[in-house]
């Protein structure tokens, strides 16, 4: 290979230039490119495709999981690979891997890091993964061989997998002394991609920092800092079964991954991985931007104030938000996004608390990390104002959250009474309302030296989570303080409490920059609602309804989930009021709230709506009526709209049909809406009297008591054409009656996907749609498990002669038809899914059968000729299944009617199977059954059946006292 560039680890420590980790990455793909002929692939998205399994990319491997699996499409692009090699960008934070605690207080830990790899899927195997690592290694990068040391597996007696001694002499062969080949167990040498599916044996090749002509095996797989691995082969030669037994693969693949962090410290004569040039500009420039001294690299007791720890955190963390938000992750409230919001705050507060760094400190890292990564991925180039906008924004909301929970926190504190423990109703304000996640809470409290009332808050959690889930039934105390009863609502009105001014809920624009902002609401506490009974005041601790003489929140109403969020007292910005439902009676609206301190009548509050959950649920609530236009479209006037609820996850919406949905038509809904969301559309919204809207033609109402006036929601036609007399602009478009809040423009609802349809009675169907990103995963999912139905079913038309091939073609089917029914994805899609599975499945099991009988005929014909007609037929033969040998069993006994015959077959795995049938002519005197019991009981086993046919098992220790019970239970019997 020739290299412009050459290099020992050796000159790094007399002074001479090191290579840089750009040097590093693309040594490594352009050796396996140019002198191994690997295609190069750029790395994947760290989002994953169609994989709802995972939340990050974790592993190089991700991307290729259909190949090894099986599953890839035989005419799809990846198919036709047969080397590669890339550099994936990987994210370990949730979910099984989570190294996101760990991060920073060692210094190797890391939620981002890079993956070098080269795959051979099909194409070489051991001696040549083995041999151009080593290459790579001793003679591109020239690192020292006496210094390397490679693991193999050394075998497992119990699963019956000998040594991998074909990689031990591979490395021999390479040179590598026997003293640097080690063997090792299952635990650190065998690889497994889960339960089932492709597995095998690896090898490890490890790097010893201290050198200096030393043994450091026995170090290797010690969890020493010194010996660290670098990099792992794995070569996936098995796979594992449902019921745990390994079976060969037909095709042989080759998977390495070597971290680019740690190679890098190697070349680069380093201890830490943030002492290599991947994160020294960036601690450099986290330097430049705080108040906190230089980093110097010390970890636990020796970094005092946890300056260091607080530099690696900040460092990988803005490593980790350029690449998810670059790939389309942003911080929220679920799944991945809700885990990049966690980084994300850690990385605040450390800036904002350890490193004494002024706010924008964290977006303006974004510039240096793309200079260290973006030759790699350009797509960071591309993305960086969007990134530390994202960031800024998150940032300044969650300083914000920051610097009022500790207000809270130390105000709290001051006013307990000593050694008592925090109470539960504030922490879970701070955590519902503000974001904070438990950990931050506990470590702020820890620094206290106090600790939450765990019990209590866990109780609240629970009463949250019953409320979420509907759990909470009237007359429990969910109910209690926001039903209004009659007596209440003539004792306000008696009062002149005047009704609730909601208004302000529809008081939002859209920004200049398509984002939507909403007006805030000041507001007075006119009446509090506890126990059933109004209230001039409520002490700390208690839930209550509050009545205020106005409000932006939105309350439960029309199908659409009430909104969430907080009120404060004016003048106290540090103490929160968690709004945790809102209900409309009477004309008053009641705000469920948790009282942190006193709350009286007449205090001036001012109230913040939580904005990501309200946008999700206005554009759910307009991809509601979109779709019900669009039911009416292609079903016709029939389908009217018999009930719908409007979360923040999701839609559904109810209506009449005359018949079953058929999957074309939900195609066609669902292009109907896509064009009217390309259209972006105005949402016009007005308030008319209710007499004028009834008269509209084509106007979507349900059978509900609408106030007067009344709201009418149009989509691209103003609400002024639609009143004019004779207009037919609501049978073109969506007119509805509705009170609750929409987006401005169609555009907004970016996608919808019906993700279930089903009838809930006879003349009644109900689908479930998620819009936007949700929408979008969905359609990925579903096209995934497309290809994998699509390349099940092309591996079934093969001409397949053996039964356990086809048995785990059947499996496979099986486990896929699962996947389909409980996966969110297209429904219409899935129903193409299932039919096609359901045909795959009924020629996979008519396929075995014939096989089966097929196997078993020839079984019968040798035993038929070799007991000829005799009365008693007793024997061993091999036969894969229990319903195979039975098969055996009834081809003989109707080729030899007056036979009774009892067939033995000993298994791999030491269980005997068992088989029997009893001639007619015999009966009663002699039954199969009390046979088989026999001769099972005898193998220490089970058996059953009627008195003609019985089978049963047993261990194969048993087996030769077994054929002797069987004759002698024969000849007793006739």
């Amino acid at each position: 290979l020739a290299v412009p560039w050459r290099w020992r680890c050796s000159p790094c420590r007399g002074g001479a230039a090191c290579p840089s980790a750009g040097q590093i990455r693309a040594a490594f793909l352009r050796f396996f490119e140019e002198r191994h002929g690997h295609r190069r692939l750029p790395s994947a998205p760290v989002r994953p495709r169609g994989d709802p399994r995972l939340l990050f990319v974790n592993a190089g491997m991700n991307q290729f999981k259909p190949i090894f699996l099986g599953t890839v499409h035989p005419r799809s692009e990846l198919a036709q690979h047969r080397r590669v090699v890339n550099s994936q960008k990987c994210v370990r934070a949730g979910g099984k891997h989570n190294d996101l605690e760990d991060v920073g207080r060692d210094t190797y830990h890391h939620t981002f890091f890079e993956m070098l790899g080269n795959w051979s899927f099909g194409d070489y195997f051991k001696e040549e993964a083995c041999s151009m690592a080593w290459e790579l290694l001793t003679e591109v990068y020239e690192i020292p061989r006496d210094r390397l040391y490679v693991t193999y597996f050394g075998g497992d007696p119990s699963l019956g997998l000998s040594a991998d001694e074909e990689c031990r002499d591979v490395w021999l062969h390479l040179g590598v002394p026997a003293s640097h080949v080690l063997p090792f167990s299952l635990k650190d040498n065998f690889w497994e991609m889960g339960d089932t599916g492709p597995c095998g044996p690896c090898t490890e090749i490890h790097y010893d920092h201290v050198g200096g002509g030393r043994n450091a095996a026995a170090l290797v797989n010690q969890g020493s800092p010194d010996v660290v691995e670098i990099w792992n082969l794995v070569f996936m030669q098995y796979s594992r079964e449902v019921e745990g037994n390994l079976l060969p693969l037909p095709q042989h693949h080759v998977d390495t991954g070597m971290g680019l962090e740690r190679l890098v410290t190697v070349l680069q004569n380093k201890r830490s991985n943030y002492d290599t040039d991947l994160f020294t500009p960036i601690l450099d420039a986290i330097h430049k931007g705080c108040r906190a001294p230089r980093y110097q690299g010390l970890v636990g007791d020796a970094d005092v104030g946890r300056v260091n720890m607080a530099y690696r955190v900040v460092a990988d963390h803005v490593r980790t938000l350029c690449v998810c938000i670059t790939d389309g992750i942003y911080p929220g409230f679920s799944g991945a996004e809700l885990v990049l919001r966690r980084i994300l705050r850690r990385a605040v507060r450390f800036c904002a608390e350890v490193l004494q760094a002024p706010p924008g400190l964290l977006a303006s890292l974004v510039p240096t990390v793309v200079e260290v990564l973006g030759d790699a991925y350009p797509e960071l180039t591309r993305n960086a104002n969007q990134i530390k906008d994202i960031i800024n924004e998150n940032e300044a909301a969650f300083l914000s959250s920051l610097e009022r929970g500790r207000h809270i926190i130390e105000r709290t504190v001051q006013q307990m009474e000593p050694s008592t423990n925090f109470p539960a109703e504030v922490a879970w304000s701070l955590y519902g309302n503000l974001g904070f996640p438990l950990d931050l809470i506990d470590l702020m409290l820890e620094e206290k030296g106090i600790s939450l009332d765990s019990a209590a808050f866990n109780e609240l959690v629970l009463e949250d989570a019953k409320r979420k889930a509907g759990g909470l039934e009237a007359g429990q105390p969910g109910n209690t303080n926001t039903q209004l009863d009659v007596h209440s609502l003539a004792q306000l009105r008696g009062s002149s409490v005047p009704a609730t001014d909601d208004s302000p809920k529809y008081a939002y624009t859209l920004g200049p920059h398509g984002q939507y902002e909403f007006t805030p609401c000041q507001a007075t506490v006119l009446m509090l609602y506890r126990d059933q009974s109004l209230q001039k005041e409520v002490g700390a601790g208690q839930r209550c309804g509050v009545i205020l003489d106005r409000t932006n929140f939105y309350a439960e109403q029309g199908g659409q989930d009430s909104d969430q969020g907080y009120m404060i007292r004016l003048g106290q910005q540090d103490v929160l009021f968690p709004v945790e439902s809102v209900h409309l009676c009477g004309g008053y609206v009641i705000h469920e709230v948790t009282a942190v301190e006193t709350l009286r009548a007449g205090d001036q509050v001012q109230l913040f709506v939580d904005e990501a959950q309200r946008l999700a649920c206005m554009t759910n609530h307009t991809a509601t009526h979109l779709l019900n236009f669009a039911l009416r479209h292609v079903l016709g006037d029939s389908a009217e709209q018999r009930g719908s609820h409007v979360t923040a996850e999701r839609l559904r919406f109810d209506f009449d049909t005359k018949g079953h949905v058929t999957t074309e038509q939900l195609q066609q809904v669902e292009q109907v809406v896509q064009d009217l969301i390309k259209k972006n559309e105005v949402v016009h919204m007005a308030e008319v009297p209710l007499t004028l809207a009834r008269s509209v033609r084509g106007l979507r109402a349900v059978d509900e008591g609408y106030p007067d006036p009344v709201r009418i929601v149009s989509l691209g036609v103003p609400v002024e054409n639609v009143l004019t007399c004779d207009s037919e602009a609501a049978m073109q478009t969506s007119v509805e009656l509705c009170c609750g809040t929409h987006l401005l423009q169609t555009g907004s609802v970016e996608d919808l996907t019906i993700i279930s349809e089903r009838q809930l009675v006879k003349g009644i169907s109900r689908v479930i749609a998620v819009t936007g990103g949700r929408a979008k995963e969905a359609r990925e999912v579903g096209q995934c498990l497309a290809m994998e139905v699509d390349s099940v079913s092309l591996r079934m038309k093969q001409r397949i002669t053996s039964i356990p091939e086809m048995q785990n073609l059947s499996k496979e089917v099986g486990q896929l038809t699962k996947v389909v029914a409980s996966t969110a994805m297209p429904q219409w899609q899935r129903r193409e899914l299932q039919n096609i599975l359901k045909a795959l499945q009924r020629t996979a099991n008519t396929a075995i059968k014939k096989l089966e009988l097929q196997q078993a005929e020839k079984k019968a014909q040798i035993l038929l000729a070799k007991y000829c007609n005799q009365p008693v037929i007793i024997d061993t033969v091999p036969a894969d299944s229990l319903s195979i040998l039975m098969k055996v069993v009834n081809q003989l006994c109707d080729k030899s009617p007056g036979s009774s015959v009892l067939l033995l077959s000993p298994q791999a795995s030491g269980e005997v199977l068992c088989a029997c049938q009893v001639s007619k002519s015999c009966l009663p005197t002699f039954s199969a059954a009390d046979w088989a019991v026999a001769v099972c009981t005898q193998m220490e086993g089970k058996a059953g059946g009627s008195p003609i046919v019985a089978k049963g098992s047993g261990n194969a220790k048993g087996m030769q006292g077994a054929l002797t019970t069987a004759k002698e239970f024969a000849q007793s019997k006739l």
